[in-house]
This record gives C-alpha cells, structure tokens and sequence, in this order.
C-alpha cells in the first residue's frame, strides 16, 4: 500500500507540473504555448540508489516523449533493454552515415498513357556490416527521434543529384522531406548546392512531402515551400487523403502534384466509396492545373481504371519494386558517383 500512495502521489504531482508549464505566457505581447514530458520512477524497497533511480526516471522520460507531449510515464522492466538496443543503432546509423553504408534504390513513376517511365522516386536504404540490409520503418523513425534525420535526408538529396546528373535528361527523381528537414535552416542551401554542383535543371528535383507537415507552422511550411518552388524544383503533396486533408493545403501552396495513397489503389474494384474518391482527386489536381500520381499500382486492373479517370502517373510492384539504379539499363552510370560524406 506504501508504494502505490508513492505512485499516486508521484503521478499527481507530475500531472500539476504538466498543467503549470501548459498555461500560456506572454514574451513582449506575443503568447508563447510550452509542453513537458515526465518520467517517473520509484523505489519500493532500499536496494535502488538515486543514481538508479535517475536513469530509470530518465528511461521513462524517453517513453513519455514518444508518447506525446503533456504526458507522464513510469519506469517499467525491460526498459533497460530497450533503451539499450535504442542506443546501440543509434551510433551505428552515427557509424553508417560517416562510413557510407547508406544508398539510394529506386522506383520508377511509369506514365499512364504510355506506360514509358518518366522518373524514379529515392528511397534510402542501410547495408549494415553486421545487421545486413535494415530497413526504413526500423530506422527512420529513430533517426527522426534523434536528430539524424536531417543529415541523412541531406545526404540523400546530394546523392539522388549526383544519380541524376548521369540519367537521361528527360528523367525526374522524386525525394521525400522529413518534418525535421523543413525545419532545417539548411535545407533551401542543400537543395541550391545540390542542384548546381551537378548541373542538373531544378525542376528535374521534385520533393514530397506529407500532409501532416503542413499541420503545424503552415505558414513558416508554406513559405519555405514558396522558396523551394522559386528554384525552380517541383513539390509534390505526397499520401494525400491519409491525413488531416484540407483543400486549404491546396490554395494555400500551388503544389506540382498530387500522390494519391496506396490505400485508395486497394479498394478500386472492390469498394464502392474507393472509385469516387479516387475520381475527386485527380478531377480537383487537373482543376488546379496540378498532375497526379497513384501509389501503390499492383495489378492491370487498377491502370485500367486509373487510365480511364485520367491519372497522370503511377508507381508500384505492377512495374518493379525499389532497386538499386544499376539494375535498371536505362540508368546504368557512366562514372562512378562519390560516396557520401562525413557527417558530425
């Protein structure tokens, strides 16, 4: 009982601290909103020292960040472990960044039409020494927790310009943004340097990004995009109708093009709501003099059906999975491109 009153005490007191530091304040007549996460450990007998105590505190404090802002968590068992394995790919992907261990594959954007394909999106890739080939839904989010996602994603636009400056020149590539990126104050740099150290015509770039993006400082988002776009490199609106969709998005920045998200490919032919939406979106980008692009594409029947609505572009294992770009002929380099380099 001792200890479940030490845990409603630390719990409550953790919940008014969350309350004071949530209340707006005035800095020189603007309000300024702050947030706090808490970890809480506690200890049940006399074994557990405060130096344990204050990493377990400190282990919790990482759950409670991944949970959310204004929220609380208690140390749990097996949060050692955890934090453990957290850590250790954290300074390999450190590792992998500075010793080049990370490449581009590719997958092509095929025209509906045609069906000739017109540019290849980036997806970074990590061939690990040890752990073999690691993919993004392991790294990317731990590189977005820790910071790492913006050096990589820089590496990644330097690499996808150095790839393209060897294909042929009527050929895109297409490379996503992280959140952590638009806020980067040198990305509009790495983009200008990118371009221009290989050459290349801006509007061969094209940049992605999502649509919870735009959720938060839509107008610092918008502005950043309104420089992207003065370079001359196209953006694109990527996943659209997964997220908190607003046409608003669409006045507010005139983006180039419109992905439509795999999920809405699934349901064509056996979903009666999926056929309207996938017909809204490509009538309301061809309306705004934007192009569209169908995530996702897997069998003949979704292009049939994407040809007769008119979708301009689609992408999907129908036509190949991401490759590397020497295994596709048509991007076979003559010269090899430099490894990517050191980062802090």
């Amino acid at each position: 009982m001792h200890g479940r009153r030490i845990d409603h005490i630390a719990e409550k007191t953790a919940n008014r601290i969350i309350e004071a530091v949530r209340q707006p304040c005035l800095i020189e007549d603007g309000q300024v909103l702050t947030s706090t996460s808490i970890g809480i450990a506690v200890s049940h007998d006399s074994q557990t020292d405060a130096a344990t105590l204050m990493k377990q505190a400190d282990l919790a404090l990482y759950v409670a960040k991944g949970r959310g802002r204004g929220v609380f968590s208690h140390f749990e068992p097996g949060m050692d472990e955890a934090a453990a394995a957290r850590r250790e790919l954290e300074m390999d992907m450190r590792t992998g960044l500075s010793e080049g261990q990370f490449e581009l594959h590719y997958q092509p954007l095929i025209d509906v039409i045609t069906r000739r394909t017109v540019g290849y999106e980036a997806l970074v890739r990590w061939r690990h020494p040890a752990r073999g080939m690691v993919m993004p839904d392991l790294f990317i989010p731990l590189a977005e927790e820790t910071g790492l996602v913006v050096p990589l994603g820089d590496w990644v636009i330097r690499r996808a310009c150095q790839e393209l400056a060897q294909w042929p020149a009527h050929l895109r590539v297409a490379v996503n943004l992280s959140p952590a990126q638009l806020r980067s104050a040198g990305l509009i740099s790495t983009v200008m340097q990118a371009v221009a150290e290989n050459g290349i015509a801006p509007d061969r770039l094209e940049l992605e990004i999502t649509e919870n993006v735009l959720l938060k400082d839509n107008a610092v988002h918008g502005a950043l995009l309104h420089k992207l776009r003065g370079l001359g490199v196209r953006v694109a609106l990527d996943d659209f109708g997964t997220g908190y969709s607003s046409l608003n998005y669409l006045r507010a920045f005139p983006f180039d093009k419109i992905k439509i998200d795999r999920c809405f490919l699934k349901g064509l032919g056996e979903s009666d709501e999926t056929l309207p939406i996938v017909r809204a979106v490509i009538a309301l980008a061809h309306a705004m003099g934007m192009t569209t692009t169908a995530e996702g594409v897997e069998n003949e029947h979704q292009m049939r059906v994407l040809l007769a609505e008119g979708c301009d572009q689609a992408q999907g294992y129908l036509f190949s999975r991401a490759l590397p770009a020497a295994d596709f002929p048509e991007l076979r380099r003559q010269s090899p491109v430099d490894a990517p380099k050191k980062t802090a």
